[in-house]
C-alpha cells in the first residue's frame, strides 16, 4: 500500500463518526405515527374501610359491674340482654375493650353493646379502636366480619349482647 493512503485510511474510518457520511434510513419507520401498545385487560378493585375510634376518655369497666347481685354504693350495675346477629356500622360511636374476649361498643344513641369476639382473640389488641370493611348491608354480623384491630389482629365476632342499667 501506498504510504499516502496508510495516512488517509485511519481518517475515512473516523467520518462517520463525525457526521459526515450519513447512513442510509429505512423511511417507512418514520412515515408511521407512533402506537403505544394497547393493553388487555383492566381490573378495578374498590374497598372501603370503616374506623371505629376508642373512646376519647375511657372509662374504667370492672367485671364486678357485669353481675347479676346489686350491692348498693357502688355506681351504676349493667346485665346483659339478648341482642341480634348484625349491628350498623354507622350507628357506632366508639369502642373500649372491656376483657380478653369482649369489646363495649357505645352506640350514637347512647346504648351499650358488648361483642363477643371469637376463641384465642384477645380484646386488649383493639385498644386502639378497629378498622372494618364496609358490606353493602353496612352492618356487622355475627359469623361474616372480621374487626381488624390497628395492631393487626383480626377477629370475627361470635355475639353481640346489649348492655340495660339495673335500676
Amino acid at each position: 500500500m501506498q504510504p499516502i493512503a496508510q495516512l488517509l485510511a485511519p481518517l475515512v474510518l473516523l467520518l462517520p463518526a463525525l457526521g459526515v457520511v450519513e447512513a442510509p434510513r429505512d423511511r417507512s419507520v418514520e412515515t408511521q405515527p407512533f402506537q403505544p401498545m394497547a393493553a388487555e385487560q383492566v381490573s378495578i378493585q374498590q374497598r372501603v374501610t370503616i374506623r371505629v375510634s376508642p373512646r376519647p376518655a375511657p372509662m374504667p369497666m370492672d367485671a364486678a359491674m357485669f353481675d347479676n347481685e346489686m350491692d348498693s354504693g357502688l355506681g351504676p350495675r349493667f346485665a346483659e340482654r339478648k341482642w341480634g346477629n348484625c349491628l350498623g356500622i354507622d350507628s357506632i360511636a366508639g369502642v373500649q375493650p372491656i376483657d380478653n374476649s369482649r369489646l363495649l361498643l357505645i352506640l350514637r344513641d347512647r346504648r351499650m353493646v358488648t361483642a363477643k369476639l371469637e376463641k384465642g382473640c384477645q380484646g386488649r389488641e383493639f385498644y386502639s379502636g378497629f378498622i372494618v370493611a364496609r358490606n353493602s348491608d353496612a352492618q356487622i354480623c355475627v359469623g361474616r366480619d372480621r374487626l381488624q384491630s390497628r395492631s393487626g389482629m383480626g377477629c370475627q365476632v361470635s355475639g353481640f349482647r346489649q348492655l340495660v342499667q339495673l335500676d
